[in-house]
């Protein structure tokens, strides 16, 4: 069992540190995309590490904007052209941490090798308030005077837009473990397409239904399982999920979810010792 770890990170170099030092095991290995806004020589420290590799295609992220697909996309590319072999690819943050030991992860993978692990409700019976991003004209990508005003004009007069191919829509986290042949797929699908990239670049928070989509309407369907595996605390109902500290840390470890997302260590790094001590806890148990 191998797992080829992506992890998108703009900043927050001391704790992408931490998190891979923690999920470093075996021969897995990780891929780190740096957006291109951020000095990649922040990192040098970690150049020379045998099992972490950074993208070269890298580009510059902006939240809700299709440009993190394309960072994924790129990154996806690169480690499928690699010389590495593996049986699960997955997508995580730099502020998100494992609630489980690498044995208990491998195990739990091993034992359901060709599911894929994502959200992926229907937007137009479950996920509702996602319909506008399908239907409306969003220019997130580009940055011009009156951007707003143009945007506007083009949802009065043109027509809903509908998904290329005769694609369901479905999605809500970004963030996934599937097996490495679905991220292939994915890859293929995308070259053999060339009207999804287009539709999606005006399509506000497409990170959120693209992979999702995709996969879906793929042969694969009847593999995805309805859970990410990840620990994500929407309660707070913002934009972002909220940031996990000691107090949450009950839940979080009682959840069951392999990872989950989001902490900040200026914010609260006990709540990461905490964990630790008690997956080692755990571990020494077993």
């Amino acid at each position: 069992m191998r797992i080829a770890h992506l992890i998108l990170t703009h900043g927050h170099p001391a704790q992408l540190e931490r998190l891979i030092n923690k999920i470093s095991y075996a021969d897995d290995c990780i891929y780190i995309h740096v957006d291109l806004k951020t000095d990649i020589h922040t990192y040098r420290h970690l150049f020379n590490k045998p099992q972490i590799h950074f993208i070269q295609n890298r580009v510059k992220v902006y939240w809700g904007t299709f440009s993190i697909v394309q960072a994924t996309i790129n990154a996806l590319t690169e480690i499928l052209e690699s010389s590495g072999s593996f049986d699960f690819l997955n997508l995580l943050s730099s502020q998100d941490y494992p609630l489980k030991s690498n044995k208990e992860i491998h195990d739990f993978l091993e034992a359901n090798k060709e599911k894929a692990f994502m959200e992926f409700y229907d937007v137009y019976s479950v996920w509702k308030e996602a319909i506008p991003r399908i239907e409306k004209y969003f220019l997130t990508e580009y940055h011009f005077k009156g951007k707003h005003l143009v945007e506007g004009l083009l949802n009065k007069i043109l027509p809903k837009r509908k998904l290329p191919y005769h694609l369901t829509a479905v999605g809500r986290s970004q963030w996934f473990t599937i097996p490495y042949t679905h991220a292939a797929f994915i890859v293929q699908y995308i070259k053999e397409h060339n009207k999804l990239i287009p539709f999606f670049k005006l399509t506000w928070g497409s990170d959120e239904l693209f992979f999702q989509t995709i996969l879906f309407n793929s042969p694969f369907r009847n593999k995805m399982i309805n859970n990410n595996v990840r620990y994500i605390d929407w309660s707070d109902k913002k934009a972002s999920p909220k940031t996990l500290t000691l107090a949450d840390a009950t839940k979080l470890l009682e959840s069951g979810k392999l990872y989950a997302r989001k902490f900040n260590i200026i914010i609260d790094s006990n709540v990461l010792d905490y964990i630790d001590e008690q997956i080692q806890s755990r571990s020494s148990l077993l």
